[in-house]
């Protein structure tokens, strides 16, 4: 792992680069993750650099002090940018909370990337109420719903089940609920025409907690923005179905690169 100092903390981040000569691509996770949920995403690296990033307090990246909300989402998206900066990354993707994260760092900073990937995620991310409580007060019941039937995945095998879990027991309660509280206050849909660069929004097909119809609809509000689904997949799908959502990728940066 590789880490940047600012804002007085490090982040950490780590990078895979084989050797392509393309632009680098930053990932972003979501809420409760760290940079391991893109361990299906290094076939990118044949073509352009890939660098993912631990958000403050997750993985090993050094926490910060925020209350949920703009606090916090404030803080992900200096991040961001720092270590954006750190790789001259010129994409970036970002998954659930990192797709608000990235959003935000559109709407809200003088950052001018060549392109975003906006993956399981959407303009407005509200929170189921019990959710938020089960977070709060019984975290092996959250976990438990998270892993239910269409939500992280459509039709998950035993060790992606596993890995989810331990994931989130690895972020731990506190950060994991800040994370959601964080999303439940997102909403930028009246400011979507904003963003100014190209985007693609992608989502599993069975995603019950990003549907479809978010996607259609970031599609529909950003100015220059197209959307697809990954078949066979619900919320992580670049982990269940990684070849299909690497291809999307790859598409859209490769038809950046080419006008």
């Amino acid at each position: 792992m590789e880490t940047v100092t600012h804002h007085g903390r490090e982040t950490a981040y780590r990078r895979f680069d084989p050797g392509g000569d393309g632009e680098p691509l930053l990932l972003i996770h979501g809420s409760g993750g760290s940079h391991v949920v893109w361990s299906a995403q290094t076939p990118l690296a044949a073509d352009r650099p890939v660098i993912a990033l631990d958000l403050s307090g997750h993985g090993e990246s050094e926490d910060v002090d925020a209350s949920p909300g703009y606090e916090t989402l404030s803080a992900y998206v200096d991040d961001t940018l720092a270590v954006a900066r750190a790789t001259d990354a010129r994409f970036l993707c970002g998954h659930s909370m990192g797709g608000a994260v990235v959003l935000s760092l559109l709407i809200e900073r003088d950052a001018d990337p060549g392109g975003v990937v906006l993956a399981g995620t959407g303009a407005r991310l509200a929170v189921l109420d019990d959710l938020l409580r089960w977070l709060r007060s019984d975290f092996e019941r959250a976990v438990e719903f998270l892993n239910g039937p269409d939500r992280l995945f459509h039709d998950p095998d035993d060790r992606l089940l596993s890995a989810a879990s331990e994931a989130l027991h690895e972020t731990g309660r506190a950060v994991t609920h800040r994370d959601f509280r964080t999303c439940h206050t997102f909403d930028v849909r009246e400011r979507l025409d904003e963003v100014d660069v190209p985007a693609l929004a992608v989502v599993g097909e069975h995603d019950a907690l990003t549907p479809p119809w978010y996607h259609e609809a970031l599609a529909e509000g950003i100015p220059d923005a197209e959307w697809t689904t990954v078949d066979d997949a619900a919320h992580l799908a670049m982990l269940e179905r990684p070849e299909a959502f690497n291809a999307a990728v790859s598409t859209f940066l490769d038809g950046i690169a080419t006008h």
